[in-house]
This record gives C-alpha cells, structure tokens and sequence, in this order.
C-alpha cells in the first residue's frame, strides 16, 4: 500500500464549500477498487491549512488505475476549483513504526486481564471433557492445558507475551491441532461451548467486545479446522495474532 497525501491552503470564506465539495469527491473514493481509505483533517492552529490522506493499494493503482478508471471523471470535477489551492502533495511508503496508544484499553484490560480468561478456559473444559462430541479429542489432555490456552488468548487479545515466552508461540499451538481431523460439527461446538462459559464466568457482554471476541473466535477456529486435515501445509512460522476492537471501538458512553 502507499499513502498520499495532499495540503490545501484554503482561503478563509471557503472552507465549508470547501469541505462540502471533498464530501462529494469522497462517493468516488468510496467506490474505487484502488482506494482503501481516505481521510480529510483540517489544522486547528492554522485553519487554512488541510491535509487529505488517501491510502492506495499501489502508487501505480492510484496513478493508472484511479485516474484512468470510472471514478476519477467524478472525482475531479468536485476538486477541481481547488488544484490551485494544493500546496503539497506527495506518496509515502509506510514503515514498522505503528501502534495504538494508551487511550483505548486492550481487550486484555477490558476483559479484567489474564485471570479473566484463566476464569474462562477452566470453566470451557469442564464443558469440553463432559461433552459427547468433542470431549473424546481431549480426554488425556495435560492438566495445565487450560493454563496455556488462557495464556494465549490473553496475548492474542493484547496481554502479556507468555505464551510466546514460554511455550513456543504460534509454532507451538499449530502442532496442537495438525492431524486432529477437526470437522466442522466439531468446530462449531467449540465455538458455542466457549460462547457458553464466556456468559457463565462473566466475561464483557457488551456489544462491542462480543463482536471482537467473536471475530477471532470464528477466525482462530476455522484456521484449526484447516489446519487439522489430512495432508494440510500451514505456515509453519507466524507472530502469535493481535487481535484489537476491529470496526467498533469500545464503548464508554
């Protein structure tokens, strides 16, 4: 991907037509297969000055594919009373140096930490070993497996980094599950046992954490179920997965 970004100097009296117009333009963004987000902020200590970031799946999609595409025709004839008004604009490749700060609590935090979900593996197995269906694929499980899936569910979710640590990683939980032949009855009840005991050991119920909650849930287990076929070939190396609030931040209202 590539971020572009533009600087406008706006003369004061325009910015609401301004604005109004860019709202116009950003149907045409919103349609593109080239766009993958686009952002319109206005300086506070200069309120002349606009900066309009854009990320593109390629310079070259945003230069061929964009401005030769259906889209561009619409685009530019809402900015175009304001070329003349661009004061920079540039491409810029992305780097490593990402992240979230600290005014939006981790998952982790919000589910009440590593012995939330310490709380939620022990009471999930006690549902797992007494179920018919998948109970047998864990009847000589290790007495400590609890302990370490609640390890990892809590660095997935943004917790302490333990069970990359001390067990291994990713690597590690992918030869939990190669050659199980998981089916997706299997899967399935897993899923909903785990949903079970989350309601039973009081984990957050509110919207916004059981819908993250759930995402990786659904995602994390039907990697399983794949990666547990005869003859499967999963990647072998991979960061354990950080899994945040995705499209619905937590709610604080």
């Amino acid at each position: 991907m590539i971020v572009e970004y533009i600087r406008y100097a706006i003369a004061e009296g325009r910015a609401e037509e301004f604005e109004a117009a860019y709202a116009r333009a950003a149907r045409s963004l919103a349609a593109a297969p080239q766009c993958v987000d686009y952002e319109l902020s206005r300086c506070v200590d200069e309120p002349a000055s606009y900066i309009l970031r854009i990320t593109w799946t390629s310079a070259r999609d945003h230069m061929e594919g964009f401005r030769s595409g259906e889209h561009f025709r619409a685009f530019f004839t809402e900015i175009r009373p304001y070329v003349n008004d661009i004061a920079e604009m540039r491409h810029y490749e992305r780097t490593a140096v990402r992240g979230s700060g600290g005014s939006v609590p981790t998952m982790h935090e919000w589910a009440g930490g590593s012995e939330a979900f310490e709380r939620l593996t022990a009471r999930f197995y006690e549902l797992v070993l007494d179920d018919e269906l998948i109970g047998p694929l864990f009847k000589n499980m290790d007495p400590h497996h609890p302990h370490y899936v609640a390890m990892w569910l809590s660095e997935v979710f943004g917790g302490p980094s333990r069970y990359t640590d001390e067990r291994g990683g990713y690597r590690h939980m992918l030869s939990m599950h190669l050659g199980k032949a998981i089916t997706e009855p299997m899967r399935r009840r897993w899923v909903s046992l785990l949903m079970d005991a989350a309601d039973e050991v009081g984990l957050p119920d509110d919207p916004e954490f059981r819908a993250a909650f759930a995402g990786y849930i659904e995602w994390g287990t039907r990697l399983a179920l794949g990666n547990s076929q005869p003859g499967a070939t999963p990647l072998q190396d991979a960061p354990v997965p950080h899994w945040g609030w995705g499209v619905a931040p937590p709610y604080t209202g």
